[in-house]
């Protein structure tokens, strides 16, 4: 069978790899360690389709390197072992440089897989390069973590797309063959979500299912062809972020039916349960908050339970967290605050701590009066002193605005009757 398109025009040197500048352009952080095949163990981090795999394939190439693969979805410690055994007998025998190690999917390892590559990095044995479309700071154990460099990429942009396309047409044999313009673009850009192997997924569907060698693409037959060819969705694709998209907003919209049958839509495919529990968990403080602290608790739980108990049984323990979110009161002004916080230091950058808030540890610190006008809260009337908290230059900057919510309203109230000829609360 033949190759996909993706498979067939996959870049082989560095010179033709698209997108990713800040990783292997001329100024590229990644650049000069390919060139002088000086090669750390790495983590990419990226949206599925940016090159992760074809990076590290240039990598192994470009320095010369014994290249071993491994997919986390199918591969347990003894496959681990026995690429180890034959990389040290590869890197002992025939190179003075030790083999990489690719493995897709890194997230979806165990502990004691992660373990199991812990003493061949460390020794040298392999050089590792782990790819994963999730957070390495809580999919990669910490052990790990330490001994790799971690680089992000980034979804493809517009141009990278395009270029993609007619770099496709240029260097693929078989559409050589086709007379193919692209009118419209806009529809195969926006199906791929910026994941260029779905791209050239889709545009080797449209092209295929042309029986001419004349071919217009255009937004319609792109849209007409995608719906009658579903396949093209996967868990690892577009569907997997649309979907989860959905789950979020339903959660956030306060509608526990869409919730929780986008959760359905979830478990059906195959989702990983620590993804699903760890997307409520960010939630539960980004859209309820302080409006119902417990929430946070909850969702917290329920990662743990469904971490230790795993498929059929935490469907229903997702279920009920999902619900239970669903039907919470909601709020964003913590997740504000902290954006508005987080802007006006960079506005403003490094302020000098106000003298009376600073810890005088030594003796010349007390003499200059660090700490001196200090009020100890717990020594007035409700435990309360009004002073100044933020630098002279923001005084009396509101960052936090408590929400229209009843246990918010309750925090509003707490706030004016101590702040309010400050604030105005």
């Amino acid at each position: 069978m033949e190759a996909p398109l993706a498979e067939r025009i996959r870049p082989q040197i560095l010179e033709d790899y698209i997108s990713q500048s800040h990783l292997v352009g001329p100024n590229g952080s990644l650049t000069q360690q390919i060139v002088k095949g000086i090669i750390p163990s790495l983590i990419f981090w990226g949206p599925p389709g940016t090159g992760k795999t074809t990076l590290a394939q240039i990598i192994a190439q470009e320095s010369k390197r014994p290249f071993y693969i491994l997919s986390a979805i199918n591969s347990g410690v003894k496959d681990i072992r026995e690429v180890i055994e034959k990389a040290k007998q590869s890197g002992g025998l025939f190179t003075t440089k030790n083999p990489i190690l690719f493995i897709d999917e890194i997230h979806r390892f165990s502990k004691s897989q992660q373990d199991s590559l812990l003493a061949a990095v460390e020794k040298g044995w392999i050089t590792l390069i782990g790819a994963t479309t999730e957070n390495p700071s809580f999919e990669v154990i910490p052990a790990l973590l330490s001994r790799c460099q971690v680089y992000i990429l980034n979804a493809f942009t517009k141009s990278d797309l395009e270029a993609l396309l007619y770099r496709a047409m240029k260097t693929d044999a078989f559409l050589a063959t086709k007379n193919i313009k692209l009118t419209e673009t806009e529809a195969l850009l926006r199906l791929s979500g910026g994941d260029g192997r779905k791209l050239l997924n889709i545009f080797e569907l449209v092209v295929n299912a042309s029986n001419v060698d004349e071919i217009e693409i255009t937004n319609d037959r792109v849209f007409a062809l995608v719906q009658q060819n579903t396949v093209l969705y996967d868990k690892s694709g577009e569907q997997h972020y649309d979907i989860v998209s959905a789950f979020i907003k339903s959660i956030r919209g306060s509608d526990p039916n869409g919730a929780v049958y986008w959760l359905a839509r979830m478990i059906e495919g195959g989702e990983d349960v620590k993804f699903i529990a760890r997307r409520m968990l960010i939630l539960s403080s980004e859209d309820i908050g302080n409006a119902n602290p417990t929430a946070f608790i909850m969702a917290n739980n329920t990662f743990q339970a469904v971490a230790t108990i795993g498929y059929p049984e935490s469907r229903i323990i997702l279920s009920q967290c999902a619900v239970y979110l669903a039907t919470s009161p909601k709020s964003n002004t913590t997740y504000l605050a902290i954006g508005t916080a987080q802007q006006l230091v960079k506005q403003t950058g490094d302020l000098s701590v106000p003298i009376h808030l600073r810890n005088a540890p030594t003796k010349l610190m007390k003499e200059l009066g660090y700490g001196e006008e200090y009020k100890y809260s717990h020594d007035y009337t409700n435990n309360f002193a009004e002073q100044e908290f933020l630098p002279d230059t923001i005084s009396e900057t509101v960052i936090y605005n408590p929400g229209n919510n009843s246990r918010e309203n309750s925090t509003r109230e707490f706030l004016k009757n101590r702040w309010k000829s400050k604030y105005g609360y």
